[in-house]
């Protein structure tokens, strides 16, 4: 279980593809009213895939943690493959226990990814 809190921990202070992306093709905001997390993802597809993937906000360091982690899962998956992501996935992947309090701030950065993809078929 430890290994886990510690890889929350450094995604938390230290996540990956955090920032602003220049020549997003789409930009999601999206806050969990619960928590007060925010987060912003901005992707780049091209051939159906998530070619470069981008968040920021701030949160909870389930939230970041999360974010971070996410943006690693999605790069260079097909799109359809994104789309058929859960929460469950989410959960899995931060691998420890999170109440049901928790469950938004661990699922938002794959609902703001969600929500992106959709935007791009528009």
């Amino acid at each position: 279980m430890d290994i886990y809190r510690e890889e929350i921990l450094d995604h938390f202070k230290n996540p990956r593809n955090y920032g602003q992306m220049k020549q997003a093709r789409v930009k999601v905001r999206q806050s969990n009213a619960s928590c007060g997390d925010v987060m912003e993802m901005s992707l780049k597809i091209e051939g159906g895939r998530i070619k470069e993937v981008r968040f920021q906000g701030e949160g909870c360091a389930i939230s970041i943690a999360a974010g971070s982690m996410l943006t690693e899962m999605v790069k260079g998956l097909k799109v359809s493959e994104v789309e058929k992501l859960e929460g469950k996935d989410m959960i899995k992947r931060l691998g420890i226990k999170i109440s049901s309090g928790r469950k938004k701030c661990a699922t938002l950065g794959l609902e703001v990814c969600q929500k992106a993809i959709k935007k791009t078929k528009k």
